[in-house]
């Protein structure tokens, strides 16, 4: 525990204090947002503000890794097991970078051409498949020494579901997916001061709760497994934790100067990569279903869209004002503020039924 809340603690810090550095030199090479014209109220007053700010909690993030190995060191022996850089938080924090960095490129784009046009949807969708692909490889055929993988051949709820195993190639595929779904789930909720920021926050701390959890009911813990019939059959759940804890905590410092009004935004670059983790994490605690449930705000945010595209492709007609769901809000009246945290207490209710059914599953197996 006392590695987590290192690094949480340090990623927080970093975070807090390094974003005022990141929006002074931001605003110094001109790296604003560019803002279309959409008629909305919460767009009036944003043109110029500094872009990109994701850079600052992906580097919080993995300056708090650092800390918390660090911290490691000083722990009993049961635990320095984890006290090495694993392969599990090189799939965790390599999706977090390298998919931040297609999105610092389509920020890049925005800002070098002083408009909303940066890369085209099938530019971010190839580089999120082939980060994704790359990834996904490393996550299931690159074993520990007991033959653990960061992800697993079969969907998983809560853990594993047996009868549905898909195989390496249909698992990496599997993996791909979630990736861009969840990556692009977080992109589309990024439209108000400090929406995706906190829903973000929220998911990520469920997810630091997870990792702990298992990580005290490990299967690889002989002393616990002994001891137990229940445990959970996940790779490095320690390194899960405090790099979700780490984000979590790194976020909150972002949220300080992301929220209304903002003085910077996290752009795609925080966007996307934020995505791609919290879709790391689901595949690597075995909850990638769950996840449905936990980042149930970004869930709904993605179908809605969907529902609109395909409805007035089909039909001409649309089936909310404008899409992104937040934004059918505004046009209804709702002020940004209003929205922001009621979207933040949906996202918090989707959360604890997650979790309650995390937890729920340990308790009908124990019991």
């Amino acid at each position: 525990m006392r590695a987590v809340i290192v690094a949480a603690a340090v990623a927080f810090v970093v975070s807090l204090f390094g974003t005022p550095v990141a929006i002074r030199v931001f605003t110094a090479l001109k790296a604003g947002q560019p803002i279309r014209s959409l008629g909305l109220a919460s767009n009036e007053g944003k043109r110029g503000t500094p872009a990109m700010g994701g850079v600052v909690f992906i580097v919080a993030t993995l300056v708090a890794y650092v800390a918390g190995h660090l911290a490691l060191t000083t722990l009993p022996e049961r635990q320095i097991a984890q006290e090495q850089p694993t392969m599990t938080a090189l799939v965790l924090l390599g999706l977090f970078v390298l998919c931040g960095a297609v999105g610092f490129i389509d920020d890049f784009i925005k800002v070098r051409r002083r408009n909303s046009d940066g890369l085209s949807a099938k530019g971010k969708l190839l580089g999120q498949t082939i980060i994704g692909i790359g990834i996904g490889i490393t996550a299931l055929y690159l074993a520990s020494s007991n033959g653990q993988t960061v992800a697993s051949e079969h969907i998983s709820f809560i853990r594993d579901i047996s009868w549905l195993n898909v195989g390496k190639i249909g698992s990496v595929m599997v993996f791909v997916f979630v990736i861009t779904a969840m990556s692009n789930g977080v992109n589309l909720t990024d439209g108000l001061d400090g929406l995706a920021t906190g829903a973000s926050t929220l998911v990520l701390g469920a997810y630091a709760l997870i990792g702990y959890w298992q990580y005290r009911h490990w299967c690889a813990d002989d002393t616990y497994a002994r001891a137990n019939d229940y445990c959970y059959q996940v790779r490095d759940p320690l390194e899960i934790a405090m790099i979700a804890a780490a984000a979590a905590a790194a976020c909150v410092g972002f949220l300080w100067w992301n929220t209304s009004p903002a003085r910077i935004f996290m752009g795609d670059v925080g966007a996307l990569g934020l995505g791609a983790l919290i879709g790391g994490l689901a595949v690597a605690t075995r909850t990638t279903l769950l996840s449905i449930v936990i980042g149930g705000l970004f869930f709904i945010i993605t179908v809605t869209w969907v529902i609109q595209i395909v409805s007035f492709r089909t039909t001409g007609k649309r089936v909310f004002r404008m899409v992104p769901l937040h934004h059918h809000f505004e046009l209804a009246g709702w002020s940004e503020v209003n929205i922001v945290i009621r979207f933040w207490m949906v996202a918090g209710v989707c959360v604890v039924a997650g979790l309650g059914l995390f937890y729920s599953d340990f308790l009908a197996a124990v019991g």
